[in-house]
This record gives C-alpha cells, structure tokens and sequence, in this order.
C-alpha cells in the first residue's frame, strides 16, 4: 500500500501526456497500463494533429521529435462527379494539419515521462479497480504481473484515460452519468498499403459505391479507407478488389493514378461516437475515449484526447498547488471540454452526410450532399466555415 496525489489509468495521449504535465510541476503521480510499452509505441491508430494540439503540446515542451518529423497538410481534395476539387486550407487561414501516427507519439510521451522526466509507470498490470472515487481518499487496485499481487494506490485524484471499457468507466454509476451514443450504420475498411502517396494531399472520395479516403502517412506508406457493410468480414477484401474499389472511387479526371502496394494492415471500423457527460464523478476524471468517441470521419479523435489532457493537467496543478483558481478550475474541466468535443461531433456528422450521401442510393439525399459540396467550392463564407470546423480554430468552445 502506497500514496501518491495522482493515480492515471491508461497510457495512451491522454493519460501521458496528464503525468507528463504533473511531472513538470512536481507532482507525484502513477500511470497504470494493461498492456506492455512494446505494444503501446506500436499499435495502428490515426495521426492526424491540429495545429493548435501540436502547440499545446510545444508549450509543454513534448513536441521536439513531433516537429523535427511530422508531416505538414496544408490542403485536402474532394472528388465528385468525376472532377477534382482542391481546398487549400492554408491560403484560406494560414493554418494547417500535422501528419504524425499516434504511435510514433505515443512513444515520444513515454520517453519524455518515464526516461526523461523520471515518472512511475506500471505496464501489464491486471484486475484494475476503482474504489472510493465519490469520497476524498480514493484509491485503485491492481495486480502486479511480476509477483501476481494486489497492490494497493491510495491518492487525492483519479484520471480515468483507459477508453469505453476501461476502469474508469466501470466505476461509474449508471444513474448519474449519461451515454448519448449515436451508430451510423456503415462501416470502413482501414487498410495500410505499402506503397508511396498518390497525391500531396488527403483525398475524399465522394462516389455512389461508398465513400474513399487517401491519407499519406509517409513517404512509402498510405492510409486508405473505403466504405463497407459494418460488420463486414476483411478476409473478404482480396488485394484486387482493394485496389479496384480505391481507383474506381476516387478517379477523377485529370488525376494521375494511385500507386498500388502491399496491403499490410487490413480492418473494419464500425462507425459510432458516443459522449459520457459529465466527465467528472467525484475524484475520478475521464479523458479522452473514456469519455468520448468520434468516429475517424474527421479525424478529431487524438485531437479532442489532448484537449481534454491540456486541460486536466492545468486544473490538478492548479488544484495540487493550492492555487486561487484550482477548484474552480476541476469544477469546470468537464463542461470546457465538452463545449469542444460536442463541436467536434457535430462536424463529423456533417461531414460523413458528404462522404456518405450518394451511397445510400437515394436520390435527395444525393442532391443535398452535392448542394454542400457545391457550396463549399463557391462560396467565401461556407468555405471560411468549414476551415475552422476542419482546423479547429474557433475562438471560444
């Protein structure tokens, strides 16, 4: 049995980044993972990071490898009806996107919080619990791997940042938070091809056989998505039919062909968000998928964990340190962030009725999405809007 002011359950943007901010004011804290670093520094996820996300984690001083190595996205093509359509965000806002796969940061996180800054981190640990979170001395319980033990973590806070069927979430009572989920009914193929971008740019495919996506990742490898059944079977996707859908949905006229490779990673992702409120329970606090998921349409989801860290790392130094603001601070954590991934999950709805109207094979639904489209290309203001929805850069959340 142990004590320490701050207990983080999950290592993964979320939770390190929150010890990573705790370790640089001072404060003790523990991060508690499932599995091991060898698995965390590798798993696929997306890596897509708004500008303001990359200052904020520049700020914090964990953005060195980020910078001398990411990818800049300064502009993204629709294809619809056969034509191309460039939106260059940058020359319309002067802002843009990174390109840095979550794993990549991941491990940039950890060196910075276990190597550098000297922070506990437990890997591999089982039978996470949760206990007291509603009193002001909670605690967590784990089994060490090592000895197969109970050990016992007394603490002042508890971040929950394990996802949707984490501890944190389990220590919720179901009668005094809400889940407002939402299912889109389709399904995407993720699919990682060794092979060089087509383009300098991320491609959406607007077609009547489902929507594609291109997203260079680096200079040999490409993300792309196509749209399936949910549910759908990824054995069923041969590397022909791979690569004959990706051509057919996003060919347009003009554009130079995609560049075919080896698919080394082939899954279905069902499309579904779903926001915890409020995302406070006593002493635990969630973060990041935890506390909210959105569906990668718009590639929000490592953005708004990230927000959430920013802003629970602010509010428990402030609150550890005994400063002026530091209550009120945690008292608003879980409205401030939600203002933003309520934003965020508004946007992506909009924008998969684009990606995905002509799909469903009804015609009013196909005229409103080329209406949008329309719009966005020939209209200043829609197209000013849609850049600070896609960038992130409203003012006030």
């Amino acid at each position: 049995m142990s004590r320490v002011p701050v207990v983080i359950v999950g290592a993964g943007p979320a939770g390190l980044t929150v010890g990573n901010v705790l370790r640089a004011a001072g404060i003790g804290c523990v991060v508690l993972e499932c599995e091991t670093r060898a698995f965390i520094e590798r798993r696929p996820r997306a890596g897509v990071i708004e500008e303001w996300a990359v200052r904020g984690l520049e700020q914090r001083g964990l953005a060195a490898n980020l910078l001398a190595r990411a990818g800049r996205h300064t502009a993204c093509e629709f294809r619809f009806e056969g034509e191309q359509h460039r939106f260059d965000y940058a020359e319309l806002t002067g802002r843009h996107h990174y390109v840095y796969p979550q794993p990549l940061l991941v491990a940039d996180l950890v060196h910075e919080y276990a190597d550098v800054r000297g922070g506990d981190i437990r890997f591999a640990v089982r039978d996470v619990q949760l206990h007291d979170v509603e009193t002001d001395h909670p605690s967590v319980t784990y089994t060490c791997p090592d000895s197969g033990q109970r050990q016992v973590l007394n603490c002042d806070f508890i971040a929950g940042c394990d996802g949707a069927r984490g501890a944190g979430r389990a220590a919720l009572p179901a009668d005094r938070v809400r889940v407002a989920r939402h299912d889109y009914g389709i399904g995407w193929l993720a699919l990682l091809a060794e092979a060089p971008p087509s383009a300098d740019c991320v491609l959406f495919g607007i077609h009547p056989d489902g929507f594609a996506g291109h997203m260079p990742r680096s200079p040999d490898v490409t993300r792309y998505y196509l749209q399936c059944p949910p549910g759908d079977d990824p054995d069923s996707w041969s590397h022909d039919r791979v690569w004959e859908q990706l051509h057919r949905r996003l060919a347009a006229t003009g554009a130079a062909p995609l560049t075919e490779g080896p698919i080394i990673e082939k899954r279905v992702l069902d499309m579904h968000d779903y926001v915890v409120e409020p995302m406070r329970h006593g002493r635990l606090f969630l973060a990041g998928d935890a506390a909210h998921l959105v569906a990668p349409i718009a590639a929000k989801g490592m953005n708004l964990a990230l927000h959430d860290a920013f802003l629970l790392g602010d509010a428990l130094t402030a609150r550890l340190h005994e400063l002026p603001d530091g209550e009120t601070k945690l008292a608003e954590y879980s409205q401030a962030s939600l203002r933003r991934v309520w934003d965020y999950q508004e946007f992506s709805q909009w924008l998969s009725e684009v990606y995905h109207g002509p799909a469903t094979g009804d015609p009013f639904r196909t005229g409103t999405t080329l209406a949008r489209l329309r719009r966005l290309f020939t209209s200043p203001n829609a197209a000013a809007a849609f850049a600070e929805q896609y960038l992130g850069t409203a003012e006030r959340y």
